[in-house]
């Protein structure tokens, strides 16, 4: 077969694999990938290395553990770390980025490296809507009086002596949502990122102008995210038309709240999840636009096209909501379909780990492997038909919501091994390990007993261990100097912001 010429990347900010329908999922969110997947090579249980963001986007780009330069550092190294985009630019591939408002995807945070144009949607983001409800933080703030005031207090404690602080934290939060803004009047108002369109819209633009040479075409769409406000377009395309913005609103705020009982939340999870798969269906619309647009330009043929996720995101399954840093399957449990030109579909049903997805694209395109990539090229393999089960690693830092405050990143460390359908999740907080069979219990809700599985669950500690064992290279010592001074840099803007 011809070698493909040109690489397009699509990452898709939370989306599940069990949410996508060539990997069966029931509710029609992705009706053009399903039907690339017959031609395509699709694997069952591709695994972030880590999640959220921060802790995924070094093994996608730079096949780089997450936690390899340290606790402190978040990010690739500028100038020093090879990429994707670095290797690829360095042969003469025209080189574009677009972004949609990750604000750990930037170039302060070292992506920017090796691409032509880059572009992260950043400056189009007010305060505002960088919560999605900035206008109900507002109001809460203007009342913050009235909240301290006597009358409050003892509505507060009469409410909590009768048995009605439910009731009353319930009547509390509709009166600062009225007081947040009038009524909005399109799901744009309320809408975080730019949505897909935009991002393909700016995409297409830049394949029109570009010359005839090869090319890597990265898009990361943001649409699933959270706080959901997918277009109409994508609620009509669902069947959602009922679903008005107000209520949206609502919806929303309530998902973002703290200190609300799982059974609370259960209650308007349906609701949620109707607007995370509108989301989905909207990103799904807007490939296959791009495809179209890569058909009229005669380009389609000689692309390889990759879709994959940076992590996934959780709806109470294990108690938690949106994507904090963890190793469970509903986070790191990711679609990867690989569409090559003239190659043989296949489903790869062993797990392979994102951290091998960059060597893997750069063999396919016949490119030089950087001596850095901690992965491995899987594209022989893969073209000839072999198997393989080399595991997968998962790390993350738990506790780590905001990686710009040093206290948050210094936390312990939570890893998982994953082999064949056997997973092992080491928390280092208390030091606890926990065997899952995923194929008897897909959801990981019952860890086997410790005298079951005792040889897999010694050959998983061995991975664990070779694996943190690791020794350290010397060629990671100026990237990690200049990560650690960046990230010093990033946190005090931080705390400059706050005061």
């Amino acid at each position: 077969m011809s070698v493909p010429r040109s690489l397009i990347l699509v990452t898709v900010d939370c989306l599940r694999a069990d949410h996508v329908g060539f990997m069966g999922y029931t509710n029609p969110t992705t009706p053009f990938l399903d039907s690339l997947a017959p031609n395509s090579i699709v694997f069952d249980h591709a695994i972030a290395a880590g999640a959220p963001t921060y802790y995924s986007f070094p093994a996608i780009m730079a096949s780089r553990h997450p936690l390899d330069m340290g606790r402190d550092v978040i990010g690739l190294a500028p100038s020093d770390e090879p990429t994707i985009a670095t290797t690829l630019n360095q042969i003469g591939y025209a080189t574009a980025a677009f972004v949609a408002g990750n604000p750990y995807i930037t170039k302060s945070h070292g992506y920017a490296e090796g691409f032509d144009v880059f572009q992260d949607y950043l400056d189009g983001i007010s305060d505002n809507n960088a919560s999605g409800n900035g206008n109900l933080r507002d109001a809460q703030e203007k009342d913050n009086g009235w909240t301290r005031s006597r009358i409050n207090r003892l509505l507060r404690r009469a409410s909590g002596k009768l048995g009605l602080s439910s009731v009353y934290d319930e009547l509390h939060f509709r009166y600062s949502l009225k007081l947040a803004e009038h009524t909005p009047q399109s799901f744009d108002q309320l809408r975080r990122f730019p949505s897909s369109d935009v991002i393909v819209s700016h995409a297409a633009e830049w394949l029109q102008q570009r010359e005839d040479n090869p090319f890597f075409l990265w898009l990361h769409l943001m649409d699933p995210h959270g706080p959901y406000y997918p277009p109409q377009a994508a609620l009509d395309l669902m069947g959602q038309r009922e679903m008005s913005p107000t209520r949206a609103r609502y919806l929303n705020s309530y998902w973002n709240r703290a200190g609300m009982t799982v059974q609370r939340y259960a209650s308007f999870r349906e609701e949620i999840l109707s607007l995370y798969d509108s989301g989905i269906r909207w990103a799904d619309q807007q490939l296959a636009n791009l495809a179209k647009i890569l058909q009229s330009l005669g380009l389609w043929d000689e692309c390889v096209f990759a879709l994959t996720a940076d992590h996934g995101e959780e709806f109470l399954e294990h108690g938690g909501r949106l994507h904090a840093p963890k190793v469970n399957e509903e986070l790191v449990h990711v679609p990867l379909l690989l569409h090559v030109p003239a190659i043989t579909a296949r489903r790869i049903r062993t797990p392979f780990s994102l951290l091998n997805l960059a060597p893997t694209l750069l063999d396919c395109l016949q490119a030089p492997l950087p001596a850095e990539f901690n992965g491995h090229s899987y594209w022989q393999k893969l073209r000839s038909g072999q198997d393989w089960d080399d595991g997968a690693i998962v790390e993350c830092i738990a506790g780590c919501s905001n990686p710009s405050r040093k206290k948050d990143r210094q936390g312990a460390r939570l890893l998982a091994v994953r082999e064949g359908h056997y997973k092992l999740i080491l928390n280092f907080t208390d030091g606890s390990d926990q065997l899952f069979d995923l194929q008897a219990d897909p959801a990981e809700l019952n860890p086997l007993p410790h005298d079951v599985e005792k040889p897999v669950r010694r050959r998983l500690l061995e991975r664990a261990c070779k694996h943190i064992g690791r020794p350290s290279d010397s060629r990671a010592i100026k990237p990690q100097l200049i990560l650690s001074l960046r990230n010093l840099m990033l946190e005090s803007g931080e705390r400059a912001r706050r005061h």
